[in-house]
C-alpha cells in the first residue's frame, strides 16, 4: 500500500479511529515496503506511547472474554477512559482464515465513539497473541486511548505471550472449572495478576464461590513470597456484579507494581526484539533460494521416513549457511 506515513501519524495522534486501524493493518502487513513504513510510523509516534493502562486477558473458550470486555469496558467509558480492545481469533491451521467475531460479540463497543475493538488472527503465533500485538496496543496508545486490553486467542494453560505486552494480566475462570489438581496448575497461573470467576450469577453463585476459594490456594502456593498475591474476584457480566470490584484490583496490581513498571517494560521490549528477530529469521528462512532448493528432497526423505525431522532441519539449515 502507498501510504503518507507522516499524515497518517498525524491522523492517528488526533484520535482518528479510521486512522488507527489503517495503522495497524500497516504493521500487519507481511510486504518489506509496508514494514518500513511501519517502523517509521512507530518512530513518529513513540512519544505519545506509554500512558495506558496495559490489560492482558485470558481464559478458555466459552468462559465469556468477549461479554466481560463488553460489560468492564462499558463500565469503563460511562467513568470517561477511552478503551481499546485488541482481540487475538485463532487462524485455522488448514486455510490460515479466522472468524474475527469478537466485533460482533461487542457490539456496545464496537459502536461506541470512545472505544475502538481490533480482531487480529493470530496468524499460528503461539502464547496467544500475535505477532505484531505489541505495535498495534502502541498505536492505540498512541490514539488517545488510556486502557488498553488485549484478549488472548484463549486455548489453554500457554496463554503466556500477553504477559509481555501487558502490565496486569487477567484470568477468567468459570464456575466449577477449578479443583485443587485444576487450580494449582502451573503456567498460566504463575503469571497471572488478578483471578476472576466469571459466571457468578444465578444458581452457580455456591459453585462461583468454591472455585474462587481453589483459586486462592493455587495463587498462594505458587506465588509464595512474592509481594503480590493475586486477588481472586467473582463477577457476572450477565448481572454487572462484581465488575467495580475487578477494576478496582487491577488499578490496585498497577499501584503496587508501580515503581517497577518502567523496568518491566524495559524488559518487556527486550523480550519482543528476540521474537521479533525469530519471526524475521523464520521468514526469510523460508524463502531462501538455497533452502528452496533443498526443500522438495528433503520433505521426500520425511514423509518416506527415511531421515528424522530434526536431521531433515538440520539440512535445511546447513544449506542455508553454505550459500
Amino acid at each position: 500500500m502507498t501510504v503518507d506515513v507522516v499524515d497518517l501519524a498525524r491522523r492517528i495522534a488526533a484520535g482518528e479511529r479510521r486512522a488507527l486501524a489503517q495503522g495497524i493493518t500497516l504493521v500487519e502487513s507481511h510486504r518489506d515496503d509496508d514494514q518500513r513504513d511501519a517502523a517509521r510510523l512507530l518512530e513518529l509516534v513513540a512519544a505519545r506511547t506509554g500512558g495506558a493502562i496495559r490489560v492482558g486477558l485470558s481464559g478458555t473458550p466459552g468462559v465469556g472474554k468477549s461479554t466481560f470486555i463488553e460489560a468492564l469496558g462499558s463500565r469503563l467509558l460511562a467513568s470517561g477512559n477511552k478503551v481499546a480492545v485488541l482481540a487475538i481469533d485463532p487462524s485455522s491451521p488448514t486455510t490460515g482464515g479466522s472468524i474475527l467475531g469478537d466485533k460482533t460479540r461487542m457490539e456496545m463497543l464496537a459502536t461506541n465513539a470512545a472505544a475502538f475493538v481490533r480482531p487480529s488472527p493470530s496468524g499460528g503465533a503461539l502464547g496467544g497473541v500475535a505477532s505484531k500485538t505489541r505495535e498495534a496496543l502502541l498505536l492505540c496508545e498512541a490514539a488517545g486511548y488510556d486502557v488498553v486490553i488485549v484478549e488472548t486467542v484463549g486455548t489453554g494453560q500457554n496463554e503466556h505471550a500477553v504477559s509481555a505486552v501487558t502490565d496486569t494480566f487477567v484470568l477468567l475462570v468459570a464456575p466449577g472449572g477449578g479443583d485443587d489438581l485444576q487450580g494449582q496448575k502451573r503456567g498460566v497461573l504463575e503469571l497471572v495478576d488478578v483471578v476472576v470467576v466469571h459466571k457468578a450469577d444465578g444458581p452457580r453463585g455456591d459453585e462461583a464461590q468454591k472455585t474462587a476459594q481453589y483459586y486462592r490456594v493455587a495463587g498462594h502456593l505458587l506465588h509464595h513470597g512474592r509481594a503480590w498475591q493475586p486477588p481472586v474476584v467473582c463477577a457476572s457480566s450477565l448481572e454487572r456484579a462484581g465488575l467495580d470490584d475487578v477494576w478496582a484490583q487491577v488499578l490496585a496490581h498497577r499501584a503496587a507494581t508501580a515503581s517497577t513498571r518502567a523496568q518491566r517494560r524495559a524488559a518487556q521490549a527486550e523480550r519482543w526484539l528476540w521474537l521479533c528477530v525469530e519471526s524475521e529469521l523464520l521468514a526469510r528462512f523460508k524463502t531462501a533460494a538455497s533452502v528452496q532448493a533443498a526443500l522438495p528432497a528433503v520433505i521426500d526423505d520425511v514423509r518416506a521416513e527415511r531421515v528424522s525431522p530434526g536431521r531433515a532441519a538440520q539440512r535445511l539449515v546447513d544449506a542455508l549457511l553454505r550459500r
